[in-house]
């Protein structure tokens, strides 16, 4: 049996806005196999260079509503007042494949993918501090002022979560931190349940786990 025999795992990460969750996924996607991306879709406009069906699937209101409707979604929350979810058949068919999939979501969208799915692998990120945090934000220019202002006042609620979740990635070097996200899966590939029916295939190459002593 093969490693892409396996079914795959779900690592969920999650953080403040500006702790770094894109820069850090985008880095360990392009150098780990086997590993992608749960695109999920949003009512906000496109931000930079994004591209929709890369970074999101970008959708109107009245198309996200039937998602929910439909019951496609595996979560979906409001932050920052717009929508956001994640494709059930999207991350389902990709586990079935044996492919890991990283999934970025908030707090909120975090824990009810957990409800759901309680193997899945939550991973927090955690800037440095708050004034560090604040220039991130400040450097992406991105937001205007009052939005800064919005999303820093929303940090200091979601930091206390952290002990939530099964790993903490204090992101201060971007080279550490990837190198730790790229252990943790790794890690996750390696847990017993993740390789148990590889595990019993060797077994039975023993003459199964009763098999008596020669």
């Amino acid at each position: 049996m093969s490693e892409m025999d396996r079914s795959g795992n779900l690592i969920i990460v999650s953080g403040p806005s500006g702790a770094g969750k894109s820069v850090l996924a985008s880095r360990v996607l392009q150098v780990m196999p086997h590993l992608k991306f749960s695109v999920s879709y949003t009512t906000r406009a496109p931000r930079g260079a994004e591209q929709n069906g890369v970074e999101y699937f970008f959708v109107s209101r009245e198309a996200f509503q039937a998602l929910i409707q439909g019951n496609d979604l595996l979560e979906f929350a409001e932050v920052y007042g717009n929508h956001y979810g994640t494709s059930r058949e999207f991350v389902d068919g990709l586990l079935r494949q044996g492919e890991d999939v990283l999934l970025d979501v908030d707090i909120q969208g975090a824990s009810i993918v957990r409800q759901k799915r309680p193997d899945a692998v939550g991973v927090f990120i955690l800037p440095p501090s708050y004034r560090i945090l604040r220039d991130r934000l400040m450097r992406r220019s991105l937001d205007a002022g009052f939005v800064i202002e919005q999303r820093l006042k929303i940090a200091r609620r979601e930091i206390r979560h952290y002990n939530d979740y099964d790993y903490l990635i204090i992101n201060e070097e971007i080279n550490s931190s990837t190198l730790e996200l790229q252990s943790i899966i790794l890690g996750a590939r390696c847990r017993t349940a993740a390789r148990r029916e590889r595990a019993e295939s060797v077994i039975a190459t023993f003459g199964g786990i009763d098999a008596e002593d020669p």
